[in-house]
């Protein structure tokens, strides 16, 4: 390898480094951090000796699993936008254009409504499959996968069928207030009281999902150059879309599920994440995970201390760092003239 190549190499490499340092510091400040604080070396202390002191039962029993969870939602969220920003290759769409949050909470409406769903298992499930067959819809009638399919069929329909979705949302919480109670819990995206179960359920398939996602990095790379270009050089275009949107949806349905609909993560990281590494998807994917988990962790440990010994839920304190994030780049002329 020539020595331009290795530093071409090497800078990436070494910023994801730095960036999965900052995880791990946003790590510890979710083990430490909360409605009562732990030392950090309390925490390192629990961390390597299990010993039943109050810290450790803190550490393991209530912050471990919800810093994983943050992890791992925050990183199936940020590949997830990643994903969506490159198949439809509109720099301003997220997962929620697939309708895939729409989905999952469409399923825990008509769940409650229905069926009377209330424990967290059944709520996982229905969120996990409504998500899955909305989003399966969205590529159907975009015509995704087939040859010339245009970017903006894939946004439009998703759109559309996001709004739809949210009507008939609107109606049932109305008709009854147990599915308003249920609804309005589960909106607000949050990590607290999911815990250990939440965490076994998820982690296979969101860890199943980001290897998946590697998959379609060449190709996606490809499609940024246009249909005919990727074919030209071998790449088999409707595939590349296939796995790419079955890795959104898995990905996002998943997350949605566990931790309601949490916004922005999926938008704005990976602009982040496209400004250290360029557009490469090779990079860009490990470097969307690690920042949207990084994102997601400390996100949390924000909410959990401004308000203390109260709480504010994560995906409030997304919603209010994202919202200012999102209005720049929609000023930016190169974006604004991008979309649609």
């Amino acid at each position: 390898m020539s020595e331009a190549g290795a530093r071409s190499l090497g800078r990436p490499a070494i910023g994801l480094l730095v960036a999965l340092l900052l995880l791990a510091a946003a790590v510890l400040f979710g083990l430490a951090l909360g409605s009562r604080a732990v030392p950090l070396t309390d925490v390192l202390h629990a961390l390597l000796r299990r010993d039943g002191s109050d810290a450790a039962i803190i550490v393991w029993e209530q912050r471990i699993p919800r810093t994983l969870l943050g992890v791992l939602v925050g990183a199936a969220l940020g590949v997830g936008g990643a994903l969506a920003q490159g198949i439809t290759r509109n720099p301003l769409a997220d997962p929620a254009l697939l309708g895939v949050s729409a989905g999952a909470a469409l399923a825990i409406v008509v769940g409650t409504f229905a069926f009377g769903i209330t424990t967290l298992a059944t709520q996982l499930l229905a969120a996990s499959v409504g998500a899955a067959v909305v989003g399966g819809a969205v590529l159907s009638l975009a015509g995704y996968g087939r040859a010339g399919m245009a970017p903006a069929s894939l946004a439009l329909v998703g759109l559309s069928m996001s709004a739809m979705i949210v009507a008939v949302i609107s109606v049932l919480v109305l008709l009854d207030a147990q599915t308003l109670d249920e609804y309005r819990f589960w909106l607000v995206g949050a990590l607290a009281g999911r815990g250990s179960p939440t965490l076994t359920t998820i982690a296979p398939v969101l860890l199943a999902g980001l290897a998946l996602t590697g998959v379609a990095a060449r190709g996606l790379d490809a499609l940024a150059l246009g249909d005919d270009v990727a074919r030209g050089i071998g790449i088999r275009v409707g595939r590349t879309r296939l796995v790419a949107g079955l890795g959104v949806i898995l990905l996002t349905s998943t997350a949605v599920a566990a931790a309601g609909p949490i916004g922005f993560v999926g938008l704005v990281v990976p602009h982040a994440a496209r400004a250290l590494t360029g557009p490469r998807h090779g990079w860009l994917l490990p470097y969307a995970a690690v920042l949207g988990a990084t994102l997601l962790v400390a996100a949390d440990v924000v909410g959990r201390v401004v308000v203390r010994p109260g709480e504010l839920q994560v995906g409030v304190v997304t919603a209010v760092v994202g919202a200012p994030v999102v209005l720049l780049l929609v000023r930016r002329a190169k974006l604004a003239g991008a979309v649609l």
